[in-house]
């Protein structure tokens, strides 16, 4: 199929087939990112995705220069597999793809928590490659007396990502041990019971070549989660919900207590308070990411985020912050500065092809 002229971009979104024929509306939550692309020129145009039309949208992407690409890694229960095979073809005849499948299993896993443990970012970080592995070490971690979360190798929406510890400390956990076990996932509630329940309800992470991170629970995470949004290796945004997955139930107040997730409050890269950790992301830890991913800067999404809990303060009183995800399948929504500056990245990596 012939492409139209440098410029053409197709943003891949989820949907069925009445949503395809009749268009994104404009209340749609990628708008601000059509609008920013227009306005700089670009022709845009929407790419409904779904499993069942799959060839569909193959073809389409092969008349466009560039596709963006918005699909969680769970959508409606269905994996991204056929999907990123066919985004994989479609990058192979020259269409810029962003996020590419072969970067999302870099960036865009638990595992990256592991791989880049020695950047600043790092902490107590522990990768279980089998259920038997998990099984031998996790017990000895648990047994410092420090809760931990483990969290599933891809997922979404706290789904498979756990703090665990014990409910009465013990040198050597046997597997009869009660373990307090609540999962992220929006109204999961704290129970106790025995390591060998929670290890057999982690059996299903591991299948299909899938994997466990045990991280070290972080005790300032009732401070609130900071969210940092990147274009490439540009900060573009943050956003900070104060009420976040695990979030604690109040002192002396029962496990049902507990709150979900609240609401994540957007800000502008200017905002003062953040000027330190958007500085040490821009001009180290980025790039540090990088290399220990063997990546290039130009891989790097066009649209990414990290979250980040606030560490222990250095001797000097300052913050210190901790890595606890990358975002790379689905950002959104994010905050206003970001459309564009995707806008004008997108336009620069178009006219330098």
């Amino acid at each position: 199929m012939q492409k139209n002229s440098i410029g053409k971009v197709a943003v891949v979104c989820p949907g069925d087939r009445r949503l395809r024929q009749s268009g994104l509306p404009e209340d749609h939550r990628l708008m601000p990112v059509f609008h920013a692309l227009t306005e700089k020129g670009m022709h845009v145009e929407a790419a409904v995705y779904h499993d069942d039309f799959c060839d569909e949208v193959h073809n389409q992407l092969l008349a466009v220069d560039a596709v963006l690409v918005w699909m969680n890694p769970i959508q409606d229960g269905r994996d991204r597999s056929i999907l990123d095979a066919m985004l994989r073809e479609v990058a192979a005849t020259g269409v810029f793809v962003s996020t590419h499948p072969d970067i999302i299993l870099k960036m865009g896993t638990k595992e990256v928590l592991f791989r880049t443990r020695e950047i600043g970012w790092g902490s107590d970080v522990h990768l279980y490659r089998s259920m038997e592995q998990m099984r031998q070490e996790f017990p000895e971690r648990l047994a410092s007396g420090q809760a931990r979360v483990v969290k599933q190798y891809r997922g979404n929406g706290g789904i498979g990502v756990w703090k665990v510890d014990l409910s009465h400390p013990a040198a050597k956990p046997a597997l009869e041990s009660i373990v307090r076990i609540r999962q992220g996932r929006r109204g999961s509630i704290e129970e106790a019971v025995s390591l060998e329940e929670f290890f057999t309800r982690c059996e299903q992470y591991f299948t299909d070549n899938g994997r466990m991170i045990d991280q070290t629970y972080q005790s300032r995470l009732p401070e609130g989660m900071i969210r940092c949004y990147l274009v490439q290796d540009t900060v573009a945004g943050f956003g900070h919900q104060e009420v976040v997955a695990l979030y604690p139930q109040p002192p002396g107040a029962p496990p049902s207590e507990a709150p979900d997730p609240g609401p994540r409050l957007y800000y502008p890269p200017t905002i003062p308070q953040w000027q330190p950790l958007k500085q040490i992301l821009e001009q180290e830890w980025v790039q540090a990411m990088v290399e220990a991913l063997d990546m290039q800067p130009d891989q790097l999404p066009v649209l990414w985020d990290c979250d980040f809990l606030l560490g222990p303060k250095t001797a000097s009183g300052e913050d210190t912050y901790v890595l606890c995800e990358i975002n790379v399948s689905s950002v959104a929504p994010f905050p206003g500065s970001a459309p564009p500056l995707i806008a004008e990245v997108l336009y620069s990596r178009l006219h330098k092809q």
